[in-house]
């Protein structure tokens, strides 16, 4: 008997690490990224510092930049780390919105997919396990209609990337749904922030011009404080996010109708 315990013991150590694993080189990566601050470079003002070697490497490298860019997005996505609008604006702005939207849609669908794999297999599968009533309920729920909840979690604006990641993780989708609902579900915001991005050399340009005037009056005044900075915020107006908000309704309306039906029965 205790022999077979000391076996039992020590298959589920191996279990539990080839579990976890995947989890704990994802913890390292970010926080090796927020330690060394390489974080901080997602920013439009660091685009528009190097926008001409961006552009020259784009013009002479492609296929690099684009295996880069890419890269990059997968990275920044299946660690949580903020900054995928300003990549998918990066993305329009250097390979223009039809190229530079593709490209983001698959990166983010496969960032986002590892996210949820790590998540779904190191604590999902367990806590599923040991749920109490509510959150089994929850998630019969949520798999019943799990792809018209995705497409309106994605679609909205309100939700935040890595939660819409990991929330469904925990409720049991299936991974084929995970795709499917996320890759259909960014393509409008996708593209929308990558048409952004395609005019932001022109942003730039004028938001520099402001910078160089307000140095210019700096001069006059020695308490005048300038500094460059471009908002993301001020390139989305109210318009954009209602319209989205409006198509995830729209992805909704099945669920809605059916749950009306069913009560009306």
């Amino acid at each position: 008997m205790s022999d077979e315990k000391i076996s039992t013991t020590g298959d589920s150590k191996p279990g539990r690490l080839k579990r976890f694993l995947p989890l704990g080189i994802l913890v390292a990566l970010m926080v090796l990224v927020v330690s060394q601050g390489w974080h901080k470079y997602l920013s439009l003002e660091v685009i528009a510092d190097n926008r001409d070697w961006l552009n020259e490497m784009v013009g002479d490298r492609l296929l690099l930049a684009l295996t880069a860019y890419f890269l990059i997005y997968v990275a920044v996505i299946s660690t949580s780390l903020p900054g995928g609008v300003i990549l998918t604006i990066t993305g329009g702005f250097l390979f223009g919105p039809l190229m530079g939207g593709g490209i983001t849609v698959v990166a983010a669908t496969v960032g986002a997919s590892l996210l949820f794999l790590i998540a779904k297999t190191s604590f999902g599968e367990t806590l599923a396990a040991k749920a109490g009533p509510w959150l089994s309920k929850l998630s019969a729920g949520f798999q019943e209609n799990a792809l018209n909840y995705l497409l309106f979690l994605r679609l909205v604006p309100a939700f935040p990337f890595w939660l819409v990641n990991l929330a469904p993780a925990l409720l049991g989708v299936r991974l084929k749904t995970f795709v499917i609902g996320t890759f259909v579900g960014i393509i409008p915001g996708t593209f929308a922030f990558a048409y952004v991005g395609a005019g932001l050399d022109s942003i730039i340009d004028v938001a520099q011009a402001d910078f160089q005037k307000c140095r210019n009056l700096a001069g006059a005044a020695a308490n005048q404080d300038c500094s460059f900075s471009i908002s993301p915020g001020s390139l989305v107006t109210r318009e954009l996010f209602i319209a989205f908000a409006a198509l995830g309704f729209v992805a909704l309306m099945p669920v809605i109708l059916k749950k009306f039906k069913a009560r009306k029965d």
